[in-house]
């Protein structure tokens, strides 16, 4: 994460962000090297992150016990020093939102995998909304077969948003108008 404190996000909005974004990358160390999957995750009330992954992917097996950095990523762009128009001696730079957690995956049992995925249909559907039940009973368990469920439990969080809180308000202002409807504009307005 960035080293300048004024960019540091605080931990209660580090965990709004990450339930916001609701998807990331899961860095974790196996026999053949570091390898990443993309997750979706559901938050728990404790503050663990739930998810499951394809049986066959090649972080799977790698994942009970291990210890794993996930990283969620939100809107980013680059700024160029010219819609400072604070003087000659700016550098361009990238503006972004992102969260580190850091913690240790534990497997998840069936009903646990079910009720990971009844959340995220809960989080994500609209109604009237999709469930499980709906489907035929026999593509459902091999649905479940296909999949394993797992929880983070956070030991570290780490977030970032890099919105230029190191310049004065009025330049801000000008860069967050230059992005005019990128999503990264929104937040720097708020920063």
């Amino acid at each position: 994460m960035h080293p300048n404190a004024a960019f540091r996000m605080g931990e209660d909005a580090a965990r709004a962000f990450v339930a916001g974004e609701g998807f990331g990358m899961l860095f974790v160390m196996t026999p053949d090297g570091p390898r990443v999957a993309q997750v979706p995750v559901v938050p728990g009330a404790d503050g663990a992150l739930r998810f499951h992954v394809a049986r066959s992917n090649a972080v799977t097996a790698h994942l009970d016990g291990a210890t794993v950095l996930f990283v969620v990523q939100g809107p980013h762009a680059y700024i160029s020093p010219r819609w400072y128009a604070a003087g000659p001696d700016e550098v361009p730079t990238w503006n972004y939102l992102s969260v580190e957690v850091e913690g240790v995956v534990r497997a998840l049992d069936r009903t646990g995998l079910r009720e990971q995925i009844d959340a995220l249909a809960a989080i994500y559907e609209d109604e009237p909304q999709w469930a499980v039940d709906q489907i035929d009973p026999k593509k459902a368990e091999a649905m479940m077969d296909a999949i394993a469920g797992f929880e983070l439990v956070p030991t570290t969080s780490r977030g970032t948003a890099k919105l230029n809180q190191n310049k004065p308000a009025e330049v801000r202002a000008r860069v967050a108008e230059r992005l005019g409807d990128h999503p990264l504009a929104a937040w720097m307005r708020t920063a």
